[in-house]
């Protein structure tokens, strides 16, 4: 592949790194790009998990050495995100993801809605989470990522701040346990299938580090409003790929 569509992608992959640690969404740029790049479907989708695991750990990394991470909650959140994605890619084929996508476009209106209404805890009064609802959090979301994916993040996030009391950047952070999490048990799978395009992953990789940091240095520093700000923008841009999708 040419080097100008590596260093493309490597770009794309920075702005999507540091949009994926505020709110998530990062596949919304990143994804499309490798599409266009030439990328058969199934590689593009193996190959998005490859670079976007990067972004995600960076991120975590940036919110744990900040002390964003609830670290007690982390120890089995991040155990029960990973087993919950191996769980759903195993399931699959299982699914039908044509008819799944109506219902997530409604889950996360939803989630767009309890978001606007309700009014997340404040960032120095953050409350403990409830352990139960955010272990059961964690599995769910976590599985729902191995076999979908759109709007994990999001979906994270508003439950650890409607059911958890978190406040946005907590929300944020603590999501980024189970997004990681989700995502190295995508690249353990797809790697075994041999499916990822590491000569693309690995620089991509790059980008992705960098806006990770990026992105959850922006969260802890322009706090609720940002974050709010990016999730809503992020969950407004999934409904329309999804309704796009639908039609198609």
């Amino acid at each position: 592949m040419p080097v100008a569509t590596i260093v493309l992608l490597s770009l794309a992959s920075l702005g999507a790194g540091t949009v994926d640690a505020i709110a998530g969404g990062g596949g919304l740029i990143t994804l499309p790009a490798l599409l266009a790049a030439g990328l058969p479907a199934h590689q593009a989708l193996a190959t998005n998990k490859g670079q976007s695991v990067w972004g995600s750990g960076a991120a975590l990394a940036a919110f744990w050495r900040a002390g964003r991470v609830d670290r007690d909650q982390a120890t089995f959140a991040f155990p029960l995100g990973l087993v919950g994605s191996l769980v759903g890619a195993t399931i699959v084929t299982a699914i039908d993801k044509d008819a799944l996508r109506p219902i997530v476009i409604a889950m996360l209106v939803g989630a767009a809605l309890v978001l606007v209404v309700k009014k997340p805890a404040r960032d120095e009064d953050a409350p403990q989470a409830r352990w139960w609802i955010a272990a059961a959090l964690a599995l769910v979301i976590g599985a729902y990522d191995g076999f979908f994916g759109p709007g994990t993040g999001t979906f994270l996030i508003v439950g650890f701040v409607a059911l958890c009391g978190r406040s946005l950047v907590h929300a944020s952070a603590d999501a980024k346990v189970v997004n990681f999490a989700s995502n190295v048990a995508a690249v353990l799978v797809f790697s075994r299938g041999g499916y990822i395009v590491w000569a693309l992953a690995l620089p991509m990789a790059i980008g992705q580090l960098l806006g990770g940091v990026i992105g959850a240095q922006l969260a802890m520093k322009g706090g609720e409003r940002i974050v709010r700000g990016v999730v809503l923008a992020v969950s407004g841009a999934l409904i329309v790929k999804l309704l796009v999708d639908l039609i198609e």
